[in-house]
């Protein structure tokens, strides 16, 4: 097993809503917040919407099924997270399972699964969270499995988990360090940078991460929290490449920006590499658009590939998934790692 996810495993619940659903319960398109209990109903609603899909989910889940899907060789990966002893948490390990991805989820047996609310207008989406059993994961359960977590040439985390367990966080980056594996995280929203408690987390973690992931919007929001007075992606990824490390390797900083280049910087210097774009026709859901390209980008990673590689794999994945309902995927890829 070369890698290890740890995050929020989600049944994303995804329906095609107006633009009237989004402003009722204070929702922005391209956005990802955690439900409140003015959001609630919005799940009773996308329940009963027409065509509603539940699809296995959860930012971290999402990119190591994708991982998988581009290796394409049993038993490279492995996942850890919390869901509930109901159908939706069998849901869930039944997807990992048909992937190949090894689900080691801690069950807890008064909680239900949590769910996101994944609303669709036109091919935005707009992410609502009821974490519920997912919110309940314990760094106990990681070290009741930490021969997986030792096993793992590389770890990831989206920063979601940063809301739910920072001291998994901490435990697997610090193992990495030890054992010269890789750690990996994700920024994953702005609001993870706007509220204080995650933020510490996120740069807790920092000084452990030899692969930090994100989006412009992500990455300006970090500035913006920082003081850093800028909007310059470049200069953006540059500063959090050249944050101090407590390891050897220098820490390597991608930044997506949609349709425009993906912005690599590795202590310092930095390289674009383009993504593949694709015609409006072509595209149907840009949910896990993120995910999926840290999957393929990751995947060349456990391959040994160059950056420049590891890159148009990860563009190849999501240039896959934006083409189809949720993160998922073919059978197989149409690419050779």
């Amino acid at each position: 097993m070369a890698l290890l996810g740890m995050g929020n495993p989600l049944l994303d619940v995804s329906a095609d809503v107006d633009q009237a659903t989004l402003d009722k319960y204070g929702l922005k398109g391209g956005d990802a917040v955690l439900a409140e209990e003015q959001h609630f109903p919005l799940f009773d609603q996308l329940v009963k919407t027409p065509g509603v899909q539940y699809i296995a989910g959860g930012a971290t889940q999402n990119t190591i099924r994708v991982a998988q899907w581009m290796l394409q060789q049993p038993g490279m990966t492995a996942y850890m997270g919390c869901v509930g002893a109901d159908a939706n948490g069998a849901k869930l390990k039944a997807a990992c399972d048909k992937d190949g991805v090894a689900a080691h989820y801690m069950v807890d047996s008064t909680t239900p699964t949590g769910q996101c609310a994944t609303c669709i207008v036109g091919i935005e989406r707009s992410l609502c969270t009821k974490l519920d059993a997912a919110n309940n994961y314990k760094v106990s359960h990681c070290k009741e499995n930490w021969e997986v977590v030792k096993a793992a040439k590389f770890v990831y985390s989206a920063g979601f988990f940063a809301t739910v367990s920072p001291e998994s966080m901490a435990a697997a980056a610090q193992q990495k360090m030890a054992d010269g594996g890789v750690y990996c995280m994700n920024l994953s929203a702005p609001f993870l940078m706007q509220v204080p408690p995650f933020k510490a987390v996120l740069t807790q973690t920092l000084p452990y991460v030899d692969f930090l992931f994100g989006n412009e919007t992500e990455a300006e929001t970090w500035a913006q929290v920082e003081g850093w007075n800028t909007t310059d992606i470049e200069f953006i990824a540059t500063r959090l490449s050249l944050v101090p490390s407590l390891k050897s390797q220098k820490r390597t900083v991608v930044i997506t920006q949609g349709v425009n280049d993906t912005i690599i910087c590795t202590n310092g210097h930095v390289t674009r590499h383009p993504v593949i774009v694709l015609p409006q026709e072509k595209l149907v859901d840009t949910n896990g658009a993120g995910d999926s390209y840290v999957g393929g980008f990751l995947a060349g990673l456990v391959k040994g590939l160059p950056l420049d590689q590891c890159a148009k794999a990860g563009a190849y994945a999501a240039s896959v998934i934006v083409q189809r309902s949720g993160c998922t995927y073919p059978e197989k890829p149409d690419y050779r790692l």
